[in-house]
């Protein structure tokens, strides 16, 4: 059976229904995000399915016993690459596990953001910044200042 009305949609067994542009009153499930398949076959194991979110977390954990192992600069900066890697890897690959959270766009814009966020801070923490934008400096004394 072919649908040809605008306004009817399939069933699950195929047949036309009619269909509004209401949203419905009580949400039954959520779509999927695009690439929010496994990231490896069904038959393989668990951890395998699931690489991509696993490979972020552990570099992330890296990143904050090293911070917390009082070595600030690189356990922050590896937080940083970490999510950057993250949006990488939802960039390029098409199926993603559960690193898909939301659209690909908005998964490597917030990824990307984050993450530069992070390493730009990480390279401009005291003492001994290796990073120095001069506009920052004064900035923060005109409004400490006045």
């Amino acid at each position: 059976m072919e649908v040809t009305d605008p306004v009817s949609a399939p069933d699950a067994e195929g047949r036309p229904r009619r269909t509004t542009r209401r949203f419905p009153l009580f949400t039954r499930d959520t779509a999927r995000p695009e690439g929010g398949g496994r990231a490896a076959p069904g038959d393989a194991p668990a951890p395998a399915r699931q690489w991509p979110i696993l490979l972020v977390l552990a570099l992330v954990a890296l990143g904050l016993l090293l911070t917390a192992l009082d070595n600030f600069r690189l356990g922050t900066l590896l937080i940083g690459v970490a999510l950057l890697a993250g949006g990488a890897l939802r960039w390029l690959l098409p199926d993603v596990g559960m690193l898909a959270v939301r659209s690909r766009f908005t998964d490597i814009v917030t990824y990307g953001a984050l993450g530069s966020a992070i390493v730009l801070l990480a390279l401009m923490v005291q003492p001994d910044p290796l990073l120095e934008i001069p506009f920052l400096k004064d900035t923060l004394h005109f409004t400490v200042s006045n």
